[in-house]
């Protein structure tokens, strides 16, 4: 048996009962110990169990603690890295864009070739990084009410400015994504992104695979109203539960 279709198996088990003893797992793919122990220790790796003395148990989908922006800027980096450049593709010279707040958004702007842009954030590091790279770029910082944890405005200011604005192309990410549901932190949040996004005619979800499956506080999005969801290759293949929407995968 592949070790793909190993950990497959064992996320079955697990999901079945919300944990599982080694040596059922042992005795229901007919392999060894050793090898029982090295595909929970990277399924263990990935996120998506704990392991205790004997067995391994679901680690809860729920984001627990919102990690600030620069605590996530070192998470999966490498994976960010190629689903950036896959994005910058999608941006052609004279467009105007939103720019939603993260990491990997922040990231992005390092990559994006056209000359001619307009570009509007809400997120201050994303706007300290737009004037590093800028070419003939005209680049807008919306005010508002400064959300520490994300660096990014939200609040009536913000969301009065966006309603008067219209984009070609938004690119945005998100804490968590589960079935059709795009999830974040706040409330506050989730009424700028919505806003930005509701005003764009194309609409860009950049997320690594850690995101997918997970559950957080609120709801601001459904995958269904997004043009594509750009991601990147997996071991597991998380990126399979994304369904009927059009996905790159890097």
């Amino acid at each position: 048996m592949l070790k793909t279709d190993r950990l497959q198996a064992i996320m079955l088990l697990l999901e079945l009962n919300g944990r599982v003893q080694s040596n059922e797992v042992m005795e229901h793919l007919a392999v060894s110990d050793m090898t029982v122990r090295r595909d929970l220790a990277d399924l263990e790796k990935q996120g998506l169990v704990e392991r205790f003395h004997g067995g391994a148990k679901l680690r809860a989908p729920y984001c627990q603690d919102e990690l600030s922006h620069i605590e996530k800027k070192i998470i999966h980096h490498e994976a960010k890295e190629r689903i950036v450049k896959r994005a910058a593709e999608f941006i052609n010279e004279g467009d105007t864009i939103f720019l939603g707040p993260g990491t990997t958004i922040e990231l992005f702007v390092q990559h994006i070739q056209a000359d001619f842009l307009r570009i509007v954030t809400n997120c201050q590091p994303i706007f300290e990084q737009l004037n590093k790279y800028k070419k003939n770029w005209k680049i807008y910082l919306l005010g508002g009410e400064l959300r520490e944890t994300t660096q990014s405005f939200v609040g009536e200011i913000t969301n009065k400015s966006l309603m008067n604005m219209n984009f070609h192309k938004a690119f945005f990410s998100c804490n968590a994504i589960n079935g059709q549901k795009i999830m974040t932190a706040t409330f506050e949040e989730v009424q700028t992104q919505q806003i930005a996004l509701n005003n764009s005619i194309e609409r860009f979800l950049l997320i690594d695979h850690s995101k997918i499956g997970k559950r957080d506080f609120s709801v601001y999005y459904k995958l269904q109203d997004v043009t594509a969801v750009i991601t990147d290759d997996h071991e597991q293949k998380q990126y399979k539960k994304i369904e009927k929407k059009e996905k790159y995968i890097v």
